[in-house]
C-alpha cells in the first residue's frame, strides 16, 4: 500500500464515486480506477461493490478504511509540519463546529484565517457533538468546538467558557415581553427539538431531570436551520444560545426569553488525544480562542470565558 492509493481509497469511500473522488483529488479518473484496482490486488480482497450508482464498500473495505483514515492524516500533517519549519504554518486543518456556533463563528473566522495565514487550508465541517466527537476519535478531524461537560471526554480538551441558553419562539409568540418563562412552563408548550444523541437536547433533558419534569409533546428535527425554520412558521418553541438567533430576533423574525431556572452549556475546543497536533493545528487552536474573545468583548457572543 502507498499514501496515494490510500488517499484515493479514502474519497471513493467517502463520495462513493470514482468520479466525484477524481473531481476532489483533481486527477483523472482513469487513473484513480487503477489505484483501487491495485489496491484490491495487493490486499487479495475486494473494497467495493461497484453498480450503476456508484462504489459501496465491502465489509473489508469498510475496516481498511477504519483503520486508516487517522494514519493517512497523521502523515499529512508530518508533510505539513515540515512545510512550516520556515516559521509560516501551512497545511490542512479540519475544524468541526456545532451548528449553533456555526453560524456565529465560521463566516468571521475563515475571513481572519485567510488574512492571517494564507498557507493555511481550512475545512469546517457543521454537524452535531456526537458526530464530531465520533470523527475526532477517529482522528478525521483535527480540531472541534462541542459541549461539555469535559470530563465526560476522552480528547485533548481546553475549556472555552459557559453561555446561557434561552427559550426561542416564532413572531407573536409574547417571549420578548415576558422577558423570562420557566421551565414547568416551556415543557406544556409544542418544542422544536434534536434528537437525544445530540448536545442540547441532552442538555435539556438534565435541566428537566434537576426540577422532576417530563417531556410531553415534541417535533424532532436534527437540523439547527430547519428549527429555525419551524419556529418562523409558528409551529412550536426551542432552546438557543440567543448567539445563534440573533440575526432572526433582531429581524423579528424570532423571540426570546431567559429560561428560570437558568440553562447554560459549557464549550469546549477538542481535539485527538492520540497524536500530536500540527503546527497548522495549534495555530488554528490560537486563533480561535483570539476570535472568540473578540466576538465577546463586541457584544456578538454572550460567553463567560474561562479564565
Amino acid at each position: 500500500m502507498d499514501l496515494k492509493q490510500l488517499r484515493t481509497f479514502r474519497a471513493v469511500a467517502e463520495l462513493g464515486s470514482l468520479s466525484k473522488a477524481a473531481d476532489r483529488l483533481r486527477a483523472a479518473q482513469p487513473a484513480l480506477s487503477r489505484h483501487i484496482k491495485l489496491l484490491e490486488h495487493e490486499l487479495r480482497v475486494e473494497l467495493f461493490v461497484r453498480n450503476g450508482r456508484g462504489m459501496l464498500l465491502t465489509s473489508a473495505g469498510r475496516m481498511l478504511l477504519d483503520r486508516t483514515t487517522g494514519l493517512i492524516r497523521q502523515i499529512e500533517q508530518v508533510s505539513d509540519d515540515l512545510k512550516s519549519a520556515n516559521g509560516n504554518p501551512s497545511g490542512r486543518v479540519i475544524l468541526g463546529l456545532v451548528p449553533t456556533v456555526s453560524a456565529v463563528l465560521s463566516g468571521r473566522f475563515a475571513r481572519r484565517v485567510i488574512s492571517e495565514f494564507p498557507d493555511v487550508s481550512l475545512r469546517i465541517v457543521e454537524s452535531y457533538g456526537g458526530h464530531l466527537v465520533e470523527w475526532l476519535h477517529r482522528g478525521e478531524m483535527d480540531l472541534a468546538i462541542i459541549y461539555g461537560p469535559a470530563v465526560d471526554l476522552h480528547l485533548q480538551v481546553q475549556s472555552i467558557g459557559r453561555e446561557d441558553i434561552v427559550a426561542v419562539g416564532p413572531p407573536g409568540s409574547g417571549l420578548n415581553k415576558r422577558k423570562q418563562v420557566d421551565l414547568k412552563w416551556l415543557v406544556k408548550q409544542k418544542l422544536i427539538l434534536p434528537s437525544i444523541s445530540h448536545g442540547l437536547r441532552a442538555l435539556l433533558e438534565k435541566a428537566l431531570a434537576r426540577e422532576k419534569l417530563k417531556l410531553d409533546a415534541m417535533i424532532e428535527v436534527d437540523s439547527y436551520r430547519a428549527q429555525i425554520s419551524l419556529m418562523e412558521e409558528g409551529l412550536g418553541y426551542t432552546l438557543l444560545p440567543p448567539s445563534a438567533i440573533r440575526t432572526e430576533v433582531a429581524a423579528k423574525r424570532l423571540e426570546m426569553a431567559a429560561v428560570s431556572p437558568s440553562v447554560s452549556r459549557e464549550l469546549i475546543l477538542a481535539s485527538p488525544i492520540a497524536h500530536p497536533p500540527s503546527i497548522a493545528t495549534t495555530t488554528i487552536a490560537t486563533l480561535i480562542m483570539s476570535e472568540i474573545q473578540q466576538l465577546s468583548k463586541e457584544g456578538l457572543w454572550k460567553i463567560n470565558m474561562t479564565a
